[in-house]
Formats: structure tokens, C-alpha cells, sequence
């Protein structure tokens, strides 16, 4: 049988090849044929391309010469309303585009230029008709610095009267960078000239064989031998006139074709010539590219061949390897069976000795109800017990949950619920639970996040809570009043683009740990035992429950600690990447394109510019204020400016206030600009300070692009006007009415007394089928809900569930039921969901869970 297979696949390959080589053969013939007509169409059609081409590098120096007129005209308008516009002159920086900006006021003759000079007018020529974008523009000059130049000149206008005239030169050699390199492959010439003066002001490097240096019209057509005199003249007409020339003519015994094209209306030209043979090559060019992609695919054809002849060897060799590893794993669930029974041995070793634990709350339980006899009379006494009581259950309830938990994962009945999460709502959720922890004992708490890729991620984020909590809890309780934890997200190298990889590092400064315990710590029911650590009370169950679900993920965890030094747990996993789906509608919805971060720390920088292109936004950044400001200045001259400025809280020399004054001084007020903070600073006096210097709010670190999304859909949209979920808890059950099937007596009075307290009574049935009869001769709005216990004699809840979910009258449907009940796993949940009931609340019951249950299932619909 296997043989038959191998021999069917074999015959497969065979066909599978024979196709394509018949696929190849066909695209290659079409490609020769095609290569004919391509190489006569290119050469009728290079005459067009150079004419294009010329017509493109006029388009681009008009464009260079219109941002720098509108460009010059901002700055005329800055200086009108300036308190000091000489101060502001003289401050002003340059470029390699803007050499000299210089300004004369209204009836004066000289001015006052930003090179600390003197400055006149005179010596500048500003011929008639000559202007851009209506700025007059002077006839060309070699500057001071030897190089050619021009200058333009603007009036400064206030309240509709000219105070003065801004000066500002321009180095022709800025053109260099918006031209071509190599131009035909350095075959061609190509010369940026002053019609005025018909002096060569500009020679791209890398284009021709000679340098404009002082050349004129007259050198240019000695060089060349352009000697008739009838042609020149026919020349000089069609210049006077702005138009394009285009003509033939022997250069170096060379027929070459020479261009004179018109820019910004025959103020300037481009002029150049290129050998005709030169032309010609790109038709040949282009054959030999045909010819060469053939080879590449038949080259690609016999990779792809052997690749496939490859892949069938390697997969006979994979299922071999497969069958030996499974024999493998046999042997190792053999050696997990025997592990595991020594294990089973440790716990029941493990329990008998932690009855002291067990008894001690419960012990403080049944003394304090005691006492609460006794002192029935003393408010005081008896809410100081109460508080008491409450502590003890609570502790004895999380030594219960600890003890099942780890049953559950040794009986393999753990199973992850893998769905899309977020690093940001993961990361907050925790530090909303650890950070009030860590400020009770005034310990400091940072968190940080770096060279990590992705924030959508495929996971148990239930499970990675609990990792965190494990091990930021811990860190809590064994580290001194005083002392510092640290949570480090670090992003690694990937060994799939299917997965992250990253390591989550949690350390702390505490009490540390001896070599001896550390070799056990991730055992079950083990505990450190010193004279500091004993007095925190645990099962030891929560390292090798960290332990097992990090290992369930397909991670690793290790520790290390000295004692009275600290300790560092870390921990590595790859999570998958759900499928590509950026969504950029967003960004490109409000408008977002370039944002720029100022933050002192480059790494963060990094991260914010890795994570942002990921949304298709471009990111810039500078690591003080006085760069940042001068990154916005260059992006507004070069016309890309930023819609979303970061700013670093805590920005050196400058500061971060009077950085965001001077940002919002140059930028629009509906740029939303942005602190970035290690902590929340909402309703602080921080906050208004930054109000005051222009910014719209403030976003926590670690950055996180959902984040950054959130606060800008705050500042660009409003609040949605949904009501906070705390005001419609408030008074959630006053004046309902409930069903309650419960069967334990004191548990029924409990839960009559706890719904009294919110002005709601119920009516309590012991079981499941007088719960069901109750309802069914109740009036239809009898009852606002029904609080169904699990575990009951006659009909148990789920029964009874169903058979109200049966009955035929119209509220039967509709009528929210809500499991109350001791099974609190996740498939008790799923049972509750499958039975038709609409929520599920664990015992013991707490009564604002309850009541945000209520509140979302009566008044908010299912």
C-alpha cells in the first residue's frame, strides 16, 4: 500500500513538470515575438521620451522656485507681525537653499541682513517681466561664496501698507539634488542657464564631460562648433520669445541632438546635448533585458524543478522522523506518568502539613463570629469584626482557588482560550491591579516596552494576566517598603513572521531568595521559609501554576535572585500574529500621515517610529526640544508638515513646556499635541500647565498605537455621550423584584438580607421544580430576574433552566436568568450559557458584580 502511494506521487511529479515546462515554453515564445515590435517602438518613441523627460526636470525646477516664493512669502508675513522683525532677521537660519535673508524698511536704503552685514540693494538687477509666482527675481550673480546665485524679493505688508522689503538669496546649486545624476547615462549634457545674462549658472554633477563653471551661450557654441551665424540668430529669436528650441547637429563628429528648453517662462533654460547613438542604445537596451529576464525564468524554471525533486526527499525523510518521535513521546508520557505520581505524593506530603494555613483564617472567621455575639450591641466592634471576617474568607478563598487551580492543570483539564488581544489592554489591566499594591507600600513601579512589533496578538489573555499578576504580586509582597519593581515587555528576534517573540522580564529589589529554595521554587505546595517571609501566608501553588501555563503556551520561565539583592523572573514566548488586516482607514480618515516624537530616549523614539509604520504613518523624531523644533521648522519649508506631535514629559535642556509654547507657535491649533507620561497626570496641575502651553493631553507610556488611536478619536471627535458605566450601577436594584432557587438555608437568608440592603426583595423556592412552578403562576412582570442555583435537589438549575425556557408564555424567552452558584470554572460557565441562562456570578456572591450583571442584562439588553 505505502509503495503504491510513493509510486502515485512520483507519477504526479512527473505531470506537475511536464505542465510547466509546457507553461515556460509558451511565455517564452511570446516574450521573443514581443521583443521585435518593443525595440522599434522605443526607438520611434525616444525623441518623445527625451522631450518628456526635459519637460519633467522644467516642472521640477518650477516647483522648487514656487515653494521657495510661497515659502518667502510666509516668512514676510511672520515679519509683519513680529514685535522685532530685525531681531527675527538676524536669528533667522540658513540653508543650503537660502544663503542670506536680508530686510530694508520703508524709506530707507540700507537693511539689515542674518549674516550680521549691512545690506543694500544695490548691484541687484531685477529685469522687467522676470517673476515667481508675482516676486520680482534678479538677474543671475556669483555671490560672496563664489557660487551662482539669485535673489527674490518681497514686499512685507501690514494692516495693507508696505513697511518694508524682504530680501532673500537663493544658491542655484540647491537644484543639483532635484536634478538627475546621470542623465542618458552620463552621455548627455545638460546646463541650467540665466536668459538674461545667457550665463551657465548650474551643472548637475555626474552629467556630461565639462563644468558650467563662467561658460555663456557664445562659449557653449564655440565648444560645440554651432558656428553658423543663421542658425544662432534663429536661436536667439526663439529664446527672446521663451520657447523651446530642439535641433540637430554634429558634435565631436558626432550626430547629436541639442535642446534649448524654456523654464518659467524663458527666464531660465535648460540646454544640453546627447549623442543620437545614445538614444538609440535604450532599444537595445531593452532587447538585452528581454533576453536576460528569459534566462532568469528558465534559470528560475530549472531551481524551481530541483526545489520540487528536493521537497519530495525531505518529505520521506520527515515522516520517518515523525514516526520516530513518536515512539519518543510514548516513552516520555510514560516518564510524566511516573513524574506525575511522585508529584501526586508531594501534594498529599504537602497538604497534611498545610492545615495551618487552612485553619489559621478560619479559625480567625469562627472567633470573630463569636465575638460578633457577644458585641451584637457595639457598631463599632461589629464592623471592625466584619472587616475582619471579610479579610480571613477572602484569604481562605484564594487558598481554595490556588488548591483547584492546580488540580486542574495536573488532571489536564486546563485548556487555553486562544483569541485576539492587546498588549495595551493587557499591560493596563494589570498595572490597574499592581500599582495601587505597590503604592501601599510605597514602592516604586515602572513598566516599560520595547523592540516589540506587533500589539495585536493571538492568546489566553486571562492566562498572561495571571502569569503577570503571579509574578508582579509576589514581587509586591517580598520586596521591602521603600523598594522598586520593574515589568519589562522585550521584544526578540522573530523565528517566524507568524509569531512574536518576546520576553517579559518582572524584577525587584527585595528580600531574594537562598540557592537551596531556588532549585524548588517552581515545585508545587513549596514556599520560601525565613523569618521575614513567613509572615506572608500561601498554598505555594502560584510559581508552578506560572510555571505550567507559561509551559501550556509553548514558553519558558527562569529565575534568578540573591539574597538581599532582589530578584528577576523571565519568561519566553511566542504568541501568534492573527491575520494581516492593518487597519489604516483610520489615519488616513482623519488626515494622519507624518507624526513627529521628541523624546530624550531613542529606543522609545524607535519603537514609536516601528510601530506607527506598521499603520502606514510615517514617524520622525529628535531626543531634545531645541531639535524638534528645528525638524518642524525644515518640514514646513519643505512643505511635510506633521499632523500629531509626541512630546516627552520629562525633555532635557529646554524643557517640555516651553518646547510645546514654541511647537504651537508654529503650528496650527488644530494639531493635537501630545505629552507623554509614565503615569496618569488627568486633573493634575501638571495638566493645566500643559493646557496653557497648547497641549490637548496627555498619553501613558508604554506607547501603544491603539492607544495613541483612542486619545486622538477623544481630541478629533468628542465624547461619544454614552453614560458612565458607574452612574447607571448607582441604585441598580431598587424596587426589583426576584425569583431565587437556592437550597441552602443560610445562603437564602444571606442573599434575602444583602438584596434588602439594595432596597430589592425576592421570594426563594428550594428547588429547581418549585422554581419553575413559582414562575409559571406568577403574572407575566412578576419578577425582574432569576437567581438560579446550580446544585439542588428535585431538578437541579440547569433542569429548570430549561424547562422555564420551554414554557409557552412570552416572557419565558426573555426573562434574564443568572447562574449563582459555587461551580466557577470556565466549562460551568459554558454549561450555565448552554442550559439558556443569560450570565453567570460566582459564590461566595459579590453584590457589585452582581449588580453590574443586573444593570447590563435588565437595562442594557442581553
Amino acid at each position: 500500500m505505502k509503495e503504491k502511494k510513493d509510486q502515485n506521487r512520483a507519477k504526479n511529479g512527473r505531470t506537475l513538470i511536464l505542465s510547466m515546462i509546457l507553461v515556460f515554453g509558451i511565455l517564452a515564445a511570446v516574450v521573443f515575438s514581443l521583443s521585435r515590435s518593443i525595440s522599434t517602438e522605443m526607438l520611434e518613441s525616444a525623441i518623445s521620451n527625451l522631450s518628456e523627460s526635459l519637460k519633467l526636470l522644467k516642472g521640477t525646477i518650477e516647483v522648487i522656485l514656487k515653494k521657495e516664493s510661497e515659502f518667502q512669502k510666509l516668512i514676510a508675513q511672520e515679519l509683519a507681525v513680529a514685535e522685532d522683525p530685525d531681531f527675527l532677521i538676524r536669528t533667522y537660519s540658513t540653508n543650503n537653499t537660502m544663503v542670506k535673508l536680508s530686510l530694508i524698511h520703508e524709506g530707507e536704503t540700507e537693511g539689515i541682513s542674518n549674516t550680521g552685514n549691512a545690506f543694500t540693494a544695490e548691484g541687484l538687477e531685477f529685469p522687467e517681466g522676470k517673476t515667481v509666482e508675482g516676486l520680482p527675481v534678479s538677474k543671475s550673480y556669483v555671490n560672496d561664496m563664489g557660487t551662482w546665485a539669485y535673489t527674490i524679493k518681497c514686499p512685507v505688508t501690514k494692516n495693507g501698507k508696505e513697511i518694508a522689503v524682504l530680501y532673500i538669496e537663493y544658491n542655484y546649486d540647491s537644484f543639483d539634488e532635484a536634478l538627475p545624476n546621470r542623465f542618458y547615462n552620463s552621455n548627455a549634457t545638460l546646463y541650467l542657464m540665466d536668459r538674461e545674462s545667457e550665463r551657465f549658472v548650474l551643472k548637475p554633477t555626474g552629467v556630461g564631460e565639462r563644468v558650467a563653471g563662467h561658460m555663456n551661450l557664445t562659449d557653449f557654441y564655440r565648444a560645440n562648433r554651432i558656428l553658423e551665424e543663421e542658425l544662432q540668430k534663429e536661436i536667439d529669436i526663439e529664446l527672446n520669445q521663451g520657447r523651446n528650441v530642439m535641433f540637430y547637429h554634429d558634435i565631436q563628429n558626432k550626430e547629436s541632438l541639442i535642446y534649448m528648453w524654456a523654464v518659467n517662462d524663458g527666464s531660465l533654460y535648460l540646454i544640453g546635448f546627447v549623442p543620437v547613438e545614445a538614444i538609440q542604445s535604450e532599444g537595445r537596451a531593452v532587447n538585452q533585458n528581454i533576453a536576460i529576464v528569459v534566462a532568469v525564468m528558465l534559470t528560475a524554471f530549472l531551481i524551481c524543478c530541483l526545489l520540487y525533486a528536493l521537497n519530495q526527499r525531505q518529505q520521506i525523510k520527515l515522516r520517518r522522523e515523525q514516526e520516530r518521535e513518536r515512539e519518543i513521546h510514548n516513552r516520555q508520557l510514560g516518564e510524566a506518568l511516573h513524574a506525575a505520581q511522585i508529584a501526586s505524593n508531594s501534594k498529599t506530603t504537602f497538604l497534611s502539613n498545610m492545615s495551618h494555613d487552612i485553619r489559621t483564617p478560619m479559625n480567625a472567621i469562627l472567633g470573630f463570629t463569636t465575638l460578633l455575639g457577644k458585641d451584637a450591641d457595639n457598631p463599632e466592634k461589629v464592623r471592625e469584626y466584619t472587616k475582619k471576617i471579610t479579610a480571613s474568607g477572602n484569604h481562605l478563598l484564594s487558598l481554595i482557588n490556588d488548591v483547584l487551580d492546580m488540580s486542574k492543570i495536573e488532571s489536564g483539564k486546563v485548556v487555553l482560550t486562544i483569541d485576539e488581544f492587546t498588549l495595551n489592554n493587557m499591560i493596563s489591566s494589570v498595572d490597574a491591579i499592581i500599582r495601587p499594591m505597590a503604592e501601599a507600600r510605597r514602592q516604586q513601579f515602572e513598566v516599560t516596552v520595547t523592540g516589540v512589533n506587533h500589539e495585536l496578538l493571538l492568546g489566553d489573555e486571562t492566562r498572561l494576566n495571571q502569569i503577570l499578576i503571579n509574578l508582579l504580586s509576589n514581587a509586591v509582597k517580598y520586596t521591602q517598603e521603600g523598594g522598586s519593581i520593574w515589568l519589562r515587555i522585550i521584544g526578540m528576534e522573530q523565528h517566524s513572521p507568524q509569531y512574536e517573540h518576546f520576553r517579559i522580564e518582572v524584577e525587584d529589589n527585595g528580600y531574594g531568595m537562598t540557592p537551596e529554595f531556588l532549585e524548588t521554587i517552581f515545585d508545587a505546595f513549596t514556599r520560601a521559609e525565613n523569618s521575614t517571609t513567613n509572615k506572608v501566608q500561601g498554598t505555594g501553588l502560584g510559581m508552578a501554576i506560572t510555571k505550567n501555563i507559561v509551559e501550556l503556551m509553548g514558553g519558558t520561565i527562569n529565575v534568578a535572585s540573591r539574597e538581599g539583592e532582589g530578584t528577576i523572573f523571565t519568561v519566553e514566548l511566542e504568541l501568534r500574529l492573527p491575520k494581516e488586516k492593518k487597519d489604516r482607514q483610520f489615519w488616513q480618515h482623519k488626515g494622519i500621515f507624518r507624526i513627529l516624537a521628541v523624546d530624550q530616549d531613542e529606543e522609545i523614539c524607535q519603537g514609536i517610529q516601528m510601530l506607527m509604520e506598521q499603520a502606514g504613518v510615517a514617524v520622525e523624531y529628535a531626543l531634545n526640544g531645541e531639535e524638534g523644533i528645528r525638524k518642524l521648522r525644515q518640514a514646513y519649508e519643505q512643505g511635510q508638515e506633521y499632523q500629531t506631535i509626541l512630546l516627552d514629559w520629562k525633555l532635557p535642556g529646554m524643557g517640555c513646556l516651553e518646547t510645546a509654547r514654541q511647537i504651537r507657535a508654529l503650528t496650527s491649533e488644530y494639531i493635537p499635541i501630545l505629552f507623554l507620561t509614565s503615569s496618569d497626570q488627568e486633573g493634575t496641575e501638571e495638566e493645566k500647565e500643559a493646557a496653557a502651553s497648547g497641549v490637548c493631553g496627555f498619553l501613558e507610556k508604554p506607547f501603544f498605537v491603539s492607544a495613541l488611536e483612542e486619545k486622538l478619536q477623544e481630541l478629533l471627535t468628542g465624547p461619544d455621550g454614552s453614560e458612565p458605566e458607574e452612574i447607571i450601577e448607582e441604585g441598580a436594584l431598587i424596587g426589583m423584584h426576584f425569583l431565587v432557587a437556592e437550597d441552602n438555608e443560610i445562603n437564602a437568608e444571606i442573599l434575602t438580607e444583602l438584596l434588602g440592603i439594595e432596597e430589592a426583595d425576592c421570594e426563594i423556592m428550594e428547588n429547581g421544580r418549585l422554581a419553575v412552578e413559582c414562575f409559571n403562576r406568577a403574572e407575566p412582570g412578576t419578577f425582574d430576574a432569576i437567581l438560579m442555583d446550580v446544585q439542588m435537589p428535585v431538578m437541579n438549575g440547569y433542569e429548570a433552566t430549561r424547562a422555564i425556557r420551554s414554557l409557552e408564555r412570552e416572557d419565558a424567552k426573555t426573562i434574564p436568568i443568572i447562574a449563582m452558584t459555587a461551580n466557577a470554572f470556565a466549562e460551568d460557565v459554558k454549561d450555565a450559557m448552554d442550559a439558556g441562562m443569560d450570565a453567570h456570578v460566582a459564590k461566595p456572591v459579590d453584590m457589585e458584580l452582581l449588580k453590574k450583571t443586573v444593570c447590563r442584562l435588565i437595562r442594557g439588553g442581553k
